[in-house]
């Protein structure tokens, strides 16, 4: 039941990161057993969706936007970042987007990434986990800030990248403060 309840969900991220709602009908059937035999050995999907991510936070470190913006797809790329605009479309814009973050931390920076989830359904997978940031600002001053970030990937020519991402931190909605240092 469990694996019908994942290729649902899947099915329906899949649908929607490609705007093809209308064009399933159903399910496409499991590989055969002679089709996974001739699979090319080596890393599982999820390992390689791992070190994606391993390489983003290594990038980030490193203050190098070419490199960050190589983990995601060129084509259809759609960001909600925590910071406004509302939305960033295309991987231009989410280019400059990370050139303009780093501007205004010149500073050293460290992230780390913990609780990191995710699920593979096919060529497409889903995952969700939080980012710890310590940016220092112009003048010295020392930020820290705790995001949630959920991406959705899509395999391509045997290569994942992040098609969608959701970068966000809670609010209290009585007073409407954000709260960057959340706790679980």
């Amino acid at each position: 039941m469990r694996e019908l309840t994942d290729l649902t969900a899947a099915l329906a991220v899949a649908l929607f990161a490609t705007g093809a709602a209308s064009a399933a009908t159903a399910p496409a059937a499991a590989p055969t057993a002679t089709a996974a035999a001739a699979k090319p050995a080596g890393p599982s999907d999820k390992a390689q969706i791992l070190a994606l991510e391993k390489g983003f936070v290594a990038a980030f470190n490193k203050k190098d936007v070419a490199k960050i913006m190589s983990y995601y797809a060129k084509k259809d790329l759609f960001v909600f970042d925590v910071v406004p605009p509302r939305e960033y479309v295309g991987w231009d814009a989410y280019k400059k987007d990370w050139e303009g973050l780093l501007e205004a931390f010149p500073g050293p920076l460290s992230v780390t990434m913990s609780e990191l989830s995710v699920t593979v359904v096919g060529s497409i997978a889903y995952g969700h986990g939080i980012q710890d940031a310590n940016f220092t600002l112009k003048d010295g001053t020392k930020v820290e800030t705790v995001v949630r970030v959920t991406d959705v990937y899509r395999k391509t020519a045997g290569r994942w990248q992040i098609v969608q991402e959701h970068v966000s931190v809670p609010v209290d909605l009585t007073t409407m403060k954000a709260d960057p240092l959340s706790k679980p």
